[in-house]
């Protein structure tokens, strides 16, 4: 099948969207300071300390409460018919936004079906029959208006978050261990079910894949994986030109660990020294076996992840005292693994899924908890919001990513399966904002909470009450 949207051929997609995407994931060079930001920036000044695009508004309709000077549009939705006459799929998750001729935006969106359902992913050439997930492009015009949508792989299982690659294709990963799935497929968007969709990167893993982020200055991908317990992962190619067909070329997969010492020995430390992470290479087929008996860092349940301006954010979305979830940022320069923040109440954030960094710098946090979910914001002045809320029914959202200008975020809605275009008055692109990012403290209701030893602790091994924090709750010995 061939796409019916012909501005844009193969070759010049992945040269347009990979160099998009890049753009995006590096920003532009600039001095490490906040002192050009704009006042106001992201924030409501009436309320300097909420930070976010102030008070939600009631949406009359009942589908979603955003803040003032905001509009939505619904894209896509569950059972409507496609320009080939398919349906569209249920299970909107993971997705990714990419730079298309013309004005448009190419979209990549995962289904996180199983192997039934009344709206699968009906593709022609499916990698195994009777597997209902898959992924769907939307190629979309000037005022959000769908130009064309269908399939663009299929014949998988429990496609989730996925992550996007650089040179302009999608990776869309399979949340299972059933039925030999359990794999990661790369899709090209515009190159609808060819064979490389349907060819497995084995090297990636076999295990319950949930998101996926590359590192543009290396070509080093991290994985997490939506199991309990789950490990975080990095997988190395053995060919890091980062183009198209590098990633078949094989690689190794690791799994992060604690380089610890025997607990007698820990008092021994010299001041200044420092519990770095450690990656210890696994057997891809059995990943998870292979990870938990080499010790590596076990996480309650692991979900987003997403890398921007060399930092790793990703959640674990059960974890913590009050199993409310928890953030971490590993700084793979300095080896720093940091407990971001731990949520205690619900009403500031429940059960972290899917992440993104915004064009101006903020982590936004798509939720899967009780009640009505929504989209939290956490800036680098250390302030928390709220942007966007589910006020028609408790799904969770999916698939935060902005469309390579910055103007328009896109977001899903798992159940019933709504694609989302939502525009207004966002912030401009700031790169500067972005590192500074990776440098913020949480806000202080949601930093973790240490006791007098850690920070004593911290302060004579020379690390950070975040770094500290990240491995007293993983096991280290804090003497």
């Amino acid at each position: 099948m061939k796409s019916s949207y012909s501005g844009l051929n193969r070759r010049n997609f992945l040269k347009v969207g990979g160099m998009s995407t890049l753009a995006l994931t590096l920003g532009s060079t600039g001095v490490f300071s906040l002192a050009g930001a704009t006042k106001g920036f992201a924030a409501d000044s009436s309320k300097p300390t909420s930070g976010g695009y102030g008070p939600l508004v009631k949406d009359p309709s009942g589908v979603l409460d955003l803040p003032r000077g905001f509009h939505y549009k619904m894209l896509s939705k569950t059972g409507d018919i496609m320009p080939n006459g398919d349906l569209v799929p249920s299970a909107h998750d993971g997705m990714a936004a990419y730079k298309g001729e013309k004005g448009t935006t190419i979209l990549v969106r995962n289904h996180e079906n199983g192997t039934n359902s009344d709206y699968p992913v009906n593709g022609k050439k499916p990698w195994s029959a009777g597997a209902a997930g898959g992924t769907t492009t939307i190629i979309v015009g000037q005022n959000n208006k769908v130009i064309d949508q269908y399939v663009s792989s299929s014949g998988t299982i429990r496609n989730c978050a996925g992550g996007a690659t650089t040179w302009g294709t999608w990776l869309t990963m399979e949340e299972t261990r059933d039925m030999g799935h359990g794999f990661v497929f790369e899709v090209n968007p515009l190159d609808p079910e060819n064979e490389m969709s349907r060819t497995p990167i084995r090297d990636m893993g076999y295990f319950s894949h949930e998101a996926g982020h590359v590192d543009p200055s290396t070509g080093i991908w991290y994985l997490t994986e939506d199991a309990s317990p789950s490990f975080l992962y990095r997988f190395t190619p053995h060919d890091r030109s980062q183009k198209l067909g590098s990633l078949q070329k094989g690689g190794i997969l690791e799994a992060a660990a604690i380089d610890e010492l025997p607990a007698a020995a820990a008092s021994q430390f010299s001041t200044g020294q420092k519990f770095g992470v450690v990656w210890k290479k696994l057997n891809p087929e059995i990943a998870q076996q292979d990870a938990k008996d080499k010790g590596c860092i076990q996480f309650s349940r692991l979900e987003g992840a997403y890398f921007s301006e060399g930092t790793l954010w990703f959640d674990d979305t059960s974890a913590g005292s009050a199993h409310l979830g928890r953030v971490y940022r590993y700084t793979p320069a300095t080896n720093n693994l940091e407990l971001f923040y731990e949520s205690t109440d619900k009403n500031d954030l429940e059960a972290p899924d899917n992440i993104t960094i915004t064009p101006w710098g903020d982590l936004w946090i798509a939720e899967d908890g009780g009640g009505n979910d929504r989209i939290v914001g956490l800036t680098p002045e250390g302030n928390i919001y709220t942007f966007a809320e589910n006020m028609m029914n408790g799904s969770e959202f999916a698939g935060p990513t902005f469309s390579p200008d910055g103007n328009t975020f896109f977001v899903n809605m798992q159940t019933p399966g709504i694609t989302f275009a939502i525009w207004g008055p966002f912030a401009r692109r700031n790169s500067t904002r972005r590192r500074a990012m990776n440098q913020a403290l949480p806000p202080a209701s949601l930093a973790p909470v240490v006791s007098d030893k850690l920070t004593a602790f911290a302060e004579e091994q020379g690390m950070s009450i975040l770094e500290a924090a990240a491995l007293e709750r993983h096991g280290m010995p804090i003497l």
